[in-house]
């Protein structure tokens, strides 16, 4: 297609923006809603494949269903001249390749920010019953406020689908596949999660995990070849930063973060610890304590107040009980005795004169 050309009536081509194995894919601009976007095409010599152009459209089916902050959304899909094609946000940034290529690794602050947004945008896709297969630094799309992006789920399937390629057929770049997918077994969320530490493992420190120049040449030597410790490479970077690329590299799938959506979890950074109470100054604390002292007093004499009430009512009804003399003993001192009155009536006068005078603040503690 020339530069001018207008797939299905509405996009305009403008300028190439990458070329794949399965497709190309354009700047174009979308004459109805006057935006531009970038336009995925099915290469040419696929599309009379009918298993490959099957793939393609169902490719716009799944990835239509994605609607997250971290992935490139996909906006329509149609066919121009026998050629499928997808319409898809345009996103102005530079991948993480590029990034790569330009600074060599990052600050391991830097790395875990970006690997959380990519694991946010995987845990969306794999909640959905989506695996990406294809997470590499050129499929992560770096935007200019800082926003990441997982881009091109050109080669994601349903996890339940059935196969639309042939058994054995390996789809991604062998530097970050994982094993499971380099050897044709099943692939679940967890072979994303191994692609994204891949990546991880490469922002700190500079080179992916292992280096394959071909897919029988990753087949040979993957299970084989051990990777260097994180820290060995690059010292700087925290133990828990490691310990979380490190497994997201383990073989064994059952022993790596399950999903995107644990990978993000094991990426957030801790919550701030509480802030230390303030101690209250020497003088208010001791002022509390002599008012709390106070207030047991006064509950014990509350109390004592209604034993004696009892008895006082006791003795009115017949009953005998010698005259009480002693004083009642609180805390910090003795209190004179509570003057006893002829009648209840004066009982309870007198008790509440005493607590006025020894309970509610009278006294010198």
């Amino acid at each position: 297609m020339g530069a001018q050309s207008v797939a299905g009536g509405r996009y305009r081509l403008e300028r190439p923006l990458g070329q794949g194995g399965m497709a190309s894919v354009y700047l174009a601009q979308d004459t109805e809603l006057d935006r531009p976007v970038a336009l995925k095409l099915l290469a040419e010599n696929l599309s009379g494949d009918p298993s490959f152009r099957e793939r393609f459209v169902r490719e716009a089916r799944v990835a239509a269903r994605l609607s997250h902050p971290n992935i490139v959304s996909v906006y329509d899909a149609g066919e121009d001249e026998g050629r499928p094609y997808i319409v898809m946000e345009h996103v102005e940034g530079e991948s993480l390749a590029e990034v790569l290529a330009a600074r060599g690794r990052l600050p391991a602050d830097e790395a875990r920010k970006l690997g959380l947004q990519a694991a946010q945008g995987l845990a969306h896709a794999h909640e959905a019953g989506l695996v990406h297969r294809d997470v590499k630094p050129q499929n992560l799309i770096l935007r200019g406020d800082g926003t990441l992006k997982v881009a091109d789920f050109g080669i994601a399937r349903a996890a339940e689908a059935t196969a639309l390629t042939q058994t054995g057929t390996i789809l991604g770049t062998a530097a970050y596949l994982a094993p499971e997918q380099a050897l044709g077994e099943q692939v679940t969320a967890a072979a994303d999660v191994y692609s994204l530490g891949a990546v991880l493992y490469e922002l700190l420190t500079g080179r992916p995990p292992f280096e394959f120049e071909t897919l029988a040449d990753l087949a040979a030597k993957q299970g084989r070849m051990e990777i260097t410790p994180v820290r060995e490479l690059a010292p700087e970077v925290p133990r828990d930063l490691e310990d979380v690329v490190m497994r997201c590299l383990a073989r064994n799938p059952a022993y790596r973060p399950a999903t995107g959506r644990e990978l993000a979890q094991e990426l957030a950074p801790a919550a701030p610890p509480l802030a230390p109470t303030r101690p209250l100054p020497r003088a208010a604390s001791r002022r509390l304590d002599r008012r709390l002292l106070w207030l047991a007093a006064a509950g014990l004499l509350a109390l004592a107040a209604v034993l004696l009430a009892i008895a006082v009512t006791g003795r009115k009804s017949g009953g005998s009980n010698p005259p009480r003399t002693s004083a009642v003993t609180i805390t910090g001192g003795v209190a004179p005795a509570i003057p006893h009155g002829a009648t209840p009536q004066e009982e309870a006068r007198n008790i509440a004169a005493w607590l006025r005078s020894h309970a509610a603040g009278g006294g010198s503690p």
